[in-house]
């Protein structure tokens, strides 16, 4: 069961209009489906940006470098 909110019946069109004469439960099957692939591959991206960027910085900051920061900013 799922309330039709206005983002809800806005989905629903825009289903509607990329699949063509599916009723709304298939419809809504479909954009799960869907979501649930984005924010995989969203997952997967992040993952992939993550482990390509690790280390990247090692050896630029010296320990007390983040205390000296700290020293900097307005109490």
């Amino acid at each position: 069961m799922i309330t039709e909110t206005n983002e809800v019946s806005d989905a629903l069109a825009a289903a509607a209009a990329r699949w063509p004469g599916l009723h709304a439960s298939e419809l809504l099957r479909r954009l799960v489906a869907e979501g649930h692939a984005a924010l995989r591959t969203s997952v997967e991206a992040e993952r992939c940006a993550v482990e390509q960027t690790s280390g990247a910085l090692t050896g630029v900051y010296q320990p007390g470098d983040l205390e000296a920061l700290r020293q900097e900013w307005p109490a």
